[in-house]
């Protein structure tokens, strides 16, 4: 079965800002770089991967949890992107680390561990970052305790 194919259009409005489009009834997002390249009006390209990786990885936790009908919610993932310098001084994403973090206690979770085994195979953008950028995932819940 063939997947559809996605498309983002991006069209510059100034220098290093341009408008994003991601198709009908979607809101149009501003991407810029930081300065000096750019103003900071939008989220940079680094930011924007970074958010793609949390918010499938935490899709991914949420539809894991809701099929054994869990409600973790609400959830919150906090990605650091790890910026630097590669082999031939050309600035690279080394790693990304993302941390979610589940709204309630592990204990309120059945199935809990069924569900942190699996979610991460199962995330479209952090599977296919993953083989190109290193990215660590944890998940901890509502008190801190680091479940994985």
């Amino acid at each position: 079965m063939n997947e559809p194919l996605i498309t983002v259009e991006l069209i510059q409005q100034q220098d290093y800002r341009f408008d994003m489009h991601f198709g009908e009834g979607i809101p149009v997002i501003i991407g810029d770089e930081p300065a000096p390249l750019g103003t900071g009006r939008g989220p940079s390209p680094v930011q924007l991967l970074c958010a793609a990786v949390g918010n499938c990885l935490s899709d991914s936790l949420l539809f894991a949890l809701r099929k054994f009908n869990q409600t973790p919610e609400p959830l919150r993932c906090v990605v650091n992107g790890e910026v630097g310098r590669n082999a031939d001084g050309r600035l690279r994403v080394l790693h990304i680390a993302a941390n979610l973090h589940l709204g309630v206690p592990a204990a309120q979770l059945m199935h809990l561990d069924r569900a942190l085994a699996q979610f991460e195979a199962f995330c479209t953008v952090t599977q296919s970052v993953s083989a190109g950028i290193p990215v660590t995932v944890h998940v901890l819940d509502s008190n801190g305790v680091q479940l994985k």
